[in-house]
């Protein structure tokens, strides 16, 4: 090997080692980082999880006091379930609840509950038609419009139309049927009875929805 090449690679590693001295801490710190990051990842996977299973203990707990008719515990249950946060167990133990409140004549307890939960925005309208509806049969009609507030998806709508027939508002609630109406698919099941809805309201429905 030419001496001349011996100086190149002598050169090439001292270049190597001033630029390791240089940056090897910041390498090293990013490798960390990385590892960090990855570690993190799979200790919030885990701790996710058993939160999870943890739930889901609690939420069978809470159908197996509604099953005993024990809505003091079930409602306790609920309580720890909540943790301050929205979560899928908390909110569908609230409407299991709800729904047994209601079958046990305690309206004014199952609204509560219903209006207790902190539901995720995509699953907010479901929780707001349940309260309408509560009041609508508790005869809240005013409350019960208010409790929609702007929804236009065609169950809201439909629980709006029911609210003003029960003021005997047939016209507006015609118009809020028929608006239901539009947003639903020709072959969606619960479409005939909206038709229905509309024809009592003495609306009338279009060819296509008759032929249904």
């Amino acid at each position: 090997m030419a001496i001349d090449d011996l100086l190149d690679e002598h050169e090439q590693s001292e270049r190597v080692r001033g630029w390791l001295r240089k940056n090897g801490v910041s390498i090293l710190a990013g490798v960390a980082i990385a590892i960090g990051g990855i570690a993190g990842w799979q200790w919030w996977q885990k701790d996710h999880s058993n939160q999870l299973a943890g739930a889901n203990v609690q939420y069978q707990a809470v159908l197996k006091h509604l099953q005993d008719k024990d809505l003091a515990q079930a409602a306790k249950g609920v309580k720890a379930l909540d943790d301050g946060k929205a979560n899928i167990y908390s909110d569908l133990a609230a409407l299991q609840l709800a729904k047994a409140q209601v079958e046990a004549g305690k309206n004014e307890d199952a609204l509560a509950t219903l209006r207790a939960i902190k539901a995720d925005p995509e699953f907010q309208p479901v929780i707001e038609q349940r309260i309408a509806r509560l009041l609508l049969a508790t005869g809240k009609t005013d409350d019960a419009i208010k409790a929609l507030g702007t929804a236009s998806d065609s169950t809201s709508l439909e629980i709006h139309g029911d609210a003003l027939m029960a003021q005997g508002k047939r016209d507006a609630a015609r118009q809020q049927y028929e608006k239901a109406l539009k947003t639903l698919d020709v072959a969606a099941p619960q479409r005939r009875l909206l038709e229905i809805k509309v024809m009592d309201a003495g609306g009338t429905v279009t060819d296509a929805a008759e032929s249904v």
